[in-house]
């Protein structure tokens, strides 16, 4: 039986987390206190009852993790590290603030938080992959998963769920708080709690339900987190906008602050008695276990290196690539989704299966995983075609508001891929990562760039996207040239150009064939690998377009949208250099690569063609 005095002092805690978060969204005129108040006693007794955390260090490698999948209930996370004594009580009153790193949902700006969440769904992604480097790590500590009923709708929380299982992380914890009402109605399955656990069991998880108010029954089922060999999750039937009487329960409260008579009612109902406050004052966030932990130190990384003309596709040298970052670097990690022997990941694999993590055909989970694998001082370099990176994009946009410097590479991207067909070729990939803040995006066309290249994402401090090709391509470049992020590579030019050509990857090949059919005909182009798409080479690329007649033509093999034309349009812009795009402009089809980059006029025959036509 729980000791009476505990739980006294954990609901006084648990009160008190429920009067700040009243507090702080009525001062802030916005948030959501009633979602901050169902799940208060959990809260209340992860931190000041199993918790183990240095409070003054919130970047030691053994201490828990708590992960708030419900970011909308941040002010409550804000007010249980306030409790804890990471700072004092009145910095809540800053909730929401400009300059505050208290904002309406969790970001790493606040110090004791690893990552962003509050697009809903995402958090038990994020928590996996901490608790997975932990586990590789051999790190004892936990990761603690607080989520709302409503969001268990999202697919990715059973990508989560079935990667948890699969890869028996029994040092992480679900909480989920079951308070039955959404945003707009009631959540589909409401306090139907055996529903959930059939749910989760299904995966392979050990599932306890209690009531979420209950703190005999709440201790119970964390005392058992010792004895649990599997993930565990914990679900708590809990009543949303518990203890202020106005609004417990009730619809129509979601994401509203309370009105200063109604806060100030809710408080009085809430408010411990200072003696109560007094005896809770006992209860401290335990430290974490003493951890002999030494940073692994990087190493040289030595290239690969090709000779000229060799045939060789990007996607195989950034297999390469990652063997030797792999061997320097011991943070580095691998994480693909089912197409390792495609996108080559499967050599890293091969020579670091430790380092390696096979997600299967889970393209949110496995940017989630990532994501939390950086809060454990990994580097993990994520691998799958482009186009199903699509399907994770939510995940790599809020993978830029917590700043978690991801590394994804997109393989088998545009037309060139070929009989596949449209389901399989990338095309709104370079779009997608262009519009993500602080994110470089390169496409490199031949081995030596390529590896040159994911050496600079590895050391990037922020997302990088490397975009790969099917076909293997001849050997450009010598070994010892250098490729920086930001940079172009002039590849022929002469003072008689008439035009600049400007591709990157497949595309850039056909341009140099372009090149050598038009000096059959006395005619000189200038062409530009835009191997860094984003950042690029604007001075290049405009001193370039004004010394060819003020013209460049780009070539991609890309949807126009968004691609490389718009990229050097916008550079180039008020310079008086125009620019004429070739990309793919419809839907395609199966067919030979060749067929299908003569058919979207993006091959040889369409950069001639556009060049004639533009200097007649």
């Amino acid at each position: 039986m729980a000791d009476a005095h505990l739980i006294e002092a954990l609901q006084t805690k648990a009160n008190l987390l429920r009067v700040y978060s009243i507090r702080s969204t009525t001062l802030a005129g916005s948030g959501h206190p009633t979602t901050c108040m169902s799940s208060a006693d959990l809260v209340s007794a992860l931190f000041f009852y199993c918790l183990r955390c240095d409070v003054s260090n919130p970047r030691h490698p053994a201490n828990d993790r708590v992960v708030f999948s419900k970011g909308h209930a941040a002010p409550l996370l804000y007010a249980a590290w306030a409790e804890a004594g990471a700072y004092p009580v009145a910095h809540l009153d800053t909730l929401r603030e400009f300059t505050s790193d208290l904002e309406g949902h969790p970001t790493p700006r606040f110090r004791w938080y690893g990552a962003a969440t509050g697009s809903l769904g995402q958090g038990l992604s994020i928590a996996a992959g901490m608790a997975l480097g932990l586990k590789r790590d051999g790190i004892p500590a936990r990761v603690y998963c607080l989520m709302g009923d409503g969001e268990t709708a999202e697919g990715a929380v059973w990508e989560a769920c079935a990667f948890a299982g699969h890869y028996q992380l029994n040092n992480l914890i679900a909480l989920v708080d079951v308070n039955r009402l959404g945003q707009s109605q009631p959540t589909m399955l409401q306090h139907d709690l055996e529903a959930y656990a059939q749910r989760f069991r299904a995966f392979g998880w050990e599932v306890a339900t209690i009531d979420g108010h209950d703190f005999v029954q709440i201790l119970y089922a964390l005392d058992r987190i010792a004895t649990i060999e599997r993930p565990y999750a914990i679900l708590a039937r809990t009543l949303k906008g518990k203890g202020a009487s106005a609004v417990e329960n009730k619809e129509g409260w979601h994401g509203k602050p309370l009105t200063p008579e109604l806060a100030e009612q809710a408080i009085q109902e809430l408010m411990p008695s200072p003696e109560q406050i007094e005896k809770a004052r006992a209860l401290r966030v335990q430290p974490p276990p003493s951890l002999d932990w030494v940073e692994p130190t990087p190493g040289t990384v030595v290239l690969p290196t090709y000779s000229l003309g060799r045939q060789v596709a990007t996607r195989e040298a950034y297999g390469d690539a990652l063997v030797v970052l792999g061997k320097a670097h011991p943070a580095v990690y691998a994480l693909d989704g089912d197409v390792k022997n495609s996108t080559f990941s499967e050599k890293f694999r091969a020579v670091f299966p430790e380092r390696f993590v096979e997600c299967f055909i889970a393209e949110q989970n496995m940017v989630g995983v990532a994501v939390g694998l950086t809060d454990c001082a990994k580097v993990p370099f994520v691998s799958t075609f482009a186009c199903f990176l699509t399907r994770a994009y939510d995940f790599i946009r809020m993978a830029a508001i917590g700043r978690a410097p991801i590394k994804l590479c997109g393989s088998h991207a545009g037309v060139s891929i070929g009989e596949d067909g449209p389901s399989q070729m990338g095309l709104e990939d370079l779009a997608m990562m262009r519009a993500i803040p602080d994110a470089v995006v390169l496409y490199p066309a031949d081995a030596v760039s390529t590896v040159k290249l994911v050496e600079r994402m590895a050391i990037y401090p922020g997302i990088a996207y490397l975009r790969t090709t099917r076909p293997k391509t001849p050997v450009l470049y010598d070994n010892s040239e250098e490729f920086s992020i930001g940079g172009c590579k002039v590849l022929r030019q002469s003072a008689h150009d008439v035009a600049t050509v400007v591709g990157a990857g497949i595309t850039l090949h056909e341009a140099l064939k372009a090149y050598s059919i038009l000096q059959e005909q006395g005619i000189a182009i200038r062409v530009i690998d835009l191997y860094s798409v984003k950042p690029l080479d604007r001075e290049t690329l405009v001193r370039s377009g004004q010394a060819t007649r003020g013209l460049i033509i780009t070539v991609e093999d890309h949807y126009p949208e968004g691609g490389i034309g718009e990229a050097v349009a916008t550079a180039v812009q008020g310079t008086g250099v125009r620019v004429v795009s070739l990309a793919v402009r419809e839907i395609p089809r199966s067919g030979k690569p060749e067929t299908l980059l003569a058919a979207y006029r993006i091959n040889a025959g369409a950069i001639v063609e556009t060049v004639l036509e533009a200097i007649r």
